[in-house]
């Protein structure tokens, strides 16, 4: 196989991490149009270019307010 690689690829069990999401959120975030599509799909699953999956959680996920700012009171 003479394919290269154009940088290190995650599948979805790390992109959930990368997320901190559910396995089932995930799949609903994977479907939206601005999530990229995978860089290639194997027998085990589809995996992402981890580059294309940080440039989605910058442009697109909000980030989540710290803990103290997140309580009323």
């Amino acid at each position: 196989m003479t394919d290269e690689v154009p940088g290190p690829l995650v599948a979805a069990g790390e992109i959930l991490k990368m997320l901190n999401v559910s396995r089932s959120r995930f799949r609903a975030i994977a479907l939206h149009p601005n999530f990229p599509r995978p860089f290639q799909t194997l027998s085990v699953g589809s995996v992402w270019l981890r580059s294309d999956v940080e440039a989605y959680i910058r442009d697109y996920r909000r980030p989540k307010p710290p803990a103290d700012e997140d309580e009323q009171g």
